[in-house]
């Protein structure tokens, strides 16, 4: 007998907790390494509204790369398909870091979720404004859209990241000098590695995907936060690209649509069904959540979720 999304939702959580290949935590940024990987947190919102969690849910946690969704739909909203000159739509087949990449490639980074693109993004939400107003606009679109005020930029995972992110000021200066970035060097990777820097918990973030699974809408306050073709090109490069280097492998595990961080969550996204967070700080060598992936692996085969068939 198959069991319900509730009885599935826990008994992941409580094969993960006896799991003991957990990866490593972040130690590149100072504040990330001192995270317990012994934590693991899973939410899902369904079509109905109905929130499903288990675990460490409702821990916060630095959201890191999985930022890089939302700051992609402010910045389309703002610039439009403009942006894909800027930008390319590719998978990077290297590490979300790569400097020779960009060097190769003249300075136009392969996609929007590897670091180079998402300072780019950075870069054209900043345009005309001072990075306290594009922060500010990046917070309170999160905020909407996961329906919690309680979301806040974690300032000492900030000042960790800017005292140590050496590689993305050298992969902003490589795009300064092909002429791809607009805005003072200092500006840009300032709101970067604030918004990088924001805290989530779980729950907060399955909500706040919730406009990627249902078409683009807003399910509690109506209308529209991005329309239904954005919903489904923003979800394809979520499949292609939202696990770096590893997102072929993903793909092939999972069958999702998804997009992780380095502090080791995950945002996924089931069309027209769900919208999933999981979260546990221990990273696989690509920089993915290891039981993060391996939670979304089995919700996704017993739910019969693959976008590809069951």
């Amino acid at each position: 007998m198959s069991l319900s999304l509730a009885e599935t939702v826990a008994a992941i959580a409580a094969d993960m907790a006896g799991r003991t290949e957990r990866g490593k935590v972040a130690t590149y940024i100072p504040e990330l390494a001192g995270v317990d990987p012994g934590q693991f947190g899973i939410a899902v919102v369904d079509a109905e509204g109905t929130l499903t969690a288990a675990g460490d849910s409702e821990t916060p946690f630095s959201i890191q790369s999985v930022s890089k969704v939302f700051t992609l739909t402010l910045a389309l909203g703002k610039v439009g398909d403009t942006l894909w000159n800027r930008v390319g739509r590719e998978p990077s087949g290297n590490a979300f870091n790569s400097i020779t990449q960009l060097e190769y490639e003249k300075g136009i980074p392969r996609n929007p979720f590897i670091n180079a693109g998402a300072i780019v993004v950075a870069d054209a939400i900043l345009a005309g404004h001072t990075p306290k107003v594009a922060l500010g606009e990046i917070l309170r679109f999160l905020r909407f859209i996961a329906d919690d005020e309680d979301i806040h930029i974690d300032q000492k995972v900030a000042r960790s990241e800017q005292d140590t992110g050496f590689r993305n000021a050298a992969l902003a200066n490589y795009l300064r000098a092909f002429g791809n970035l607009r805005a003072p060097v200092e500006q840009v990777l300032g709101v970067y590695f604030h918004h990088c820097a924001i805290a989530v918990t779980c729950r907060q973030l399955a909500l706040a995907g919730r406009y990627l699974a249902f078409g683009g809408r807003h399910p509690t306050a109506g209308g529209r936060v991005v329309s239904a073709g954005r919903a489904k090109r923003i979800n394809a490069l979520m499949l292609t690209c939202g696990h770096y280097d590893g997102s072929g492998d993903f793909a092939f595990k999972v069958g999702i649509p998804a997009k992780s961080g380095v502090g080791g969550g995950i945002l996924a996204v089931v069309p027209g069904k769900a919208a999933i967070a999981v979260w546990s700080p221990g990273l696989d060598a690509q920089g993915n959540s290891v039981l993060g992936s391996a939670a979304l692996e089995i919700l996704s085969q017993r739910m019969q979720w693959s976008v590809f068939g069951a």
